[in-house]
């Protein structure tokens, strides 16, 4: 065939395609694995960090397995629908986009030190895109243990500043419940002025990232208020032994 002609030039290019596009496929496929490990790390470090337990990559499935006793999803009225890994394995970008009543919701219990906490995950929509993370309540039901906040596309110096642990610290112990005992959730209030009141279930919001705040505040409330018939469930358990 004549190189210089059209149609060497065309076949020649659907060939490059063809072997960039089948070694294109081969490295994601080979490299799949490593990325859910790598992702499902991430999420323990994430979840132990909430109780302010740190580990490396490489000790963190012991260190994980060590701290997590039980890993659970209920269903919207508190019940447990599923325990151990396929708990863990619940993706909540996708159970988020369902009808409510179909959705999961996962839970983790943790024994430190003989303390008990509650480790909820959370999702939610930001200015821009989704965010996300986890908030560990202590034996109570009620108080903050800690929290971790991460997003897909917040503005920088502004909305993703939710991820600096100066931010998170604001939330250890808050209250989600009022003096009455309701479940009001955490307000990240613009032109807070309750110094540090942990009694008002409100934090301070980051200035100039009024939507990303507000997005904290109903992703943590929208989230919690499935969990709160469980937890207290839990409570009464413990007041009766």
């Amino acid at each position: 065939m004549n190189r210089e002609s059209n149609a060497y030039t065309l076949i020649f290019a659907v060939i490059m395609v063809i072997v960039v596009a089948s070694a294109l496929a081969i490295a994601a496929t080979s490299l799949q694995p490593l990325q859910a490990q790598n992702i499902k790390i991430e999420k323990m470090q994430d979840i132990l960090s909430t109780i302010e337990i740190t580990s490396t990559k490489e000790q963190a499935e012991e260190t994980y397995n060590k701290y997590i006793t039980k890993e659970l999803a209920l269903d919207p009225n508190g019940e447990v629908v599923l325990e151990g890994g396929e708990a863990f394995a619940i993706d909540l970008a996708k159970e988020y986009k369902k009808d409510v009543n179909q959705q999961r919701f996962p839970l983790y219990v943790a024994d430190v030190e003989g303390s008990t906490y509650y480790i909820i995950p959370l999702y939610g929509a930001g200015l821009w895109n989704s965010i996300w993370g986890y908030i560990s309540l202590e034996e109570d039901g009620n108080t903050v243990k800690g929290t971790v906040f991460s997003h897909a596309g917040e503005t920088p110096g502004l909305g993703a500043e939710i991820t600096q642990d100066w931010f998170q610290e604001r939330f250890i112990g808050e209250k989600i419940k009022d003096s009455s005992g309701k479940f009001v959730g955490i307000n990240v209030k613009k032109g807070y002025a309750g110094g540090n009141d942990k009694d008002d279930n409100a934090v301070d919001a980051i200035s100039g990232a009024t939507i990303t705040g507000d997005g904290v505040t109903n992703m943590i409330h929208e989230r919690l208020e499935y969990y709160i018939s469980y937890l207290e469930k839990q409570n009464t358990n413990l007041a009766l032994n």
